[in-house]
């Protein structure tokens, strides 16, 4: 196994732990669900109101080039080493300026790496008109760079509330902006000046929900050991990045902006449960992972139950989503948007096998098994380039999703399964964490599928179909209603304090 390297403050007695961890883990992952469905529901909002009377797939395609561009710019602006303020023990404020210069001056690099880069970028994947959006909507690596410690402190404190706070400000902000230019005619271009509108609200509000972190500073000693700890984590995080947007650059080139428009929505989509569920749990589960690290047996029950929960929470949104594509995405985003179903059943199968993979990435994590998520991302990303090549020539948008769920099916959960059970998570917990709840979502399906055929495409017929279909899932995954009230259980009896060397 391979360990983290760590830097000593041998100077700070060990920070007492704190004697309810439980209570503090879950009342942060009750705060980061609200904020996240609060959050989503008010993009999703916004989205609608974009697509149906204020964008075509043209813009939506460029706008998809210019955020694949930023997601990947992110995945590795920081070097990795913020995550080091949620992991480290001792005194965050001792080691955080130097977090805080270098998260600085890497993503200031990478801004102006891009700025002169974007319009070959955008000429490569198929969108030359997104030059602008890119160097635009990219300033927000550096407003990143600079929020990292503040956001860190909050993650690591389970300071979702505040969170939350920010978060809306965020919105609010970006939202506001991001109507006003569409409406008056910006294109995609008022996704760009939103997106920093808001993030430059992010941070001032960072700053002030964690005071005293924006201080730079630097230690040779603590910069080493930083790097030597964030490096192989940026790496990974930058593969799967370019797992996740590969996609978009293969569609783009092959298929041509329009496409890309109705493939992003589709994605955007399928990314629903994901976002609402996973990324609520991904605030709290690297720190709570961090503090079982400790303890195999701890770690084991914790990861099952949380992977429990998380697949319990999906699969309905999935079946929902897959199952009615067409009429929903028909009566939500208009007529026109209809070419995008086609490729949203096979994205929401995608969807729910992300969710698994990415609390598995996290766990991972935070045993230190760097260099095996190294290795499986860039496996993933080797697999994805000609499949999905292939994929696009062949079936278009449908194709590239196919392709999707082959990888990530046939090569990638075979290899995150393998790299669990060697940390002590067996295969047999995994199938027993799963299986309810995909039963119960294939029973789900049929009468999904049966209740659309016998009552129709209707407002009132979908809301029937859904509402009697989501019952029917309920009933069935009840018999797991026991191991998922245990989800808090295990944090509480054996989370340690995690000790650097």
């Amino acid at each position: 196994m391979d360990t983290a390297p760590t830097y000593a403050v041998p100077e700070d007695p060990p920070a007492a732990e704190p004697p309810a961890l439980g209570t503090r883990v879950r009342n942060a992952a009750r705060w980061s669900l609200i904020n996240t469905m609060v959050m989503r529901l008010g993009n999703f909002a916004a989205g609608v109101v974009l697509a149906r009377f204020a964008l075509g797939p043209a813009a939506w395609g460029v706008y998809g080039v210019a955020q694949t561009v930023l997601l990947v710019l992110l995945s590795a602006n920081e070097l990795g080493v913020g995550l080091a303020v949620v992991r480290w023990d001792g005194d965050v404020r001792r080691f955080a300026p130097t977090v805080l210069t270098l998260s600085t001056l890497s993503s200031s690099l990478f801004y102006l790496a891009l700025f002169f880069a974007a319009p070959h970028l955008a000429t490569a994947l198929g969108s030359p008109g997104a030059t602008g959006v890119l160097r635009v909507m990219s300033l927000c690596v550096i407003l990143d760079g600079v929020s990292q410690v503040p956001a860190g402190i909050m993650t690591r404190e389970f300071a979702q509330g505040r969170r939350m706070t920010i978060d809306a400000l965020n919105f609010v902000l970006s939202t506001a902006v991001t109507l006003l230019l569409a409406f008056r005619g910006w294109g995609a271009m008022s996704f760009a000046w939103g997106s920093v509108v808001g993030n430059v609200a992010a941070l001032v509000g960072s700053v002030l929900a964690a005071p005293g972190s924006l201080r730079f500073g630097w230690d040779s000693g603590q910069a080493r050991a930083l790097l030597r700890f964030g490096l192989p984590l940026a790496g990974a995080s930058l593969l799967t990045l370019g797992v996740l947007n590969v996609d978009t650059i293969v569609v783009g080139s092959t298929l041509g902006k329009v496409q890309l428009g109705f493939y992003v929505l589709a994605f955007n989509i399928s990314g629903w449960p994901v976002r609402i569920i996973s990324e609520a749990a991904r605030r709290v589960s690297f720190a709570g992972f961090s503090r079982l690290a400790s303890s195999p047996q701890a770690l084991a029950q914790g990861f099952g139950r949380a992977l429990a929960v998380l697949v319990t929470g999906s699969v309905p949104l999935c079946v929902l989503l897959a199952v009615l594509a067409g009429p929903l995405i028909h009566l939500v985003y208009g007529g026109r948007w209809l070419p995008a179903a086609a490729a949203l059943p096979w994205l929401m199968a995608l969807g729910l096998v992300r969710i698994g993979c990415e609390l598995a990435y996290d766990c991972l994590v935070a045993i230190g098994r760097r260099r095996l998520l190294i290795l499986t991302q860039g496996l993933w990303l080797a697999a994805l380039v000609p499949v999905l090549a292939a994929g696009a020539h062949l079936r278009g948008i449908v194709g590239v999703s196919e392709g999707h769920v082959l990888v990530a099916a046939g090569v990638v959960v075979p290899v995150f399964t393998v790299g669990l059970a060697r940390s002590g998570i067996t295969p047999r917990s995994l199938a027993r964490a799963c299986a309810w709840p995909f039963v119960a979502g294939a029973v789900m399906a049929a009468v999904t599928w049966a209740l659309h055929g016998l009552l129709g495409d209707g407002l009132l017929a979908l809301v029937a179909t859904g509402v009697v279909a989501m019952a029917v899932y309920l009933v069935c995954v009840l018999p797991s209603g026991k191991r998922l009230r245990g989800i808090e259980s295990a944090h509480g009896r054996h989370a340690r304090p995690w000790r650097g060397r």
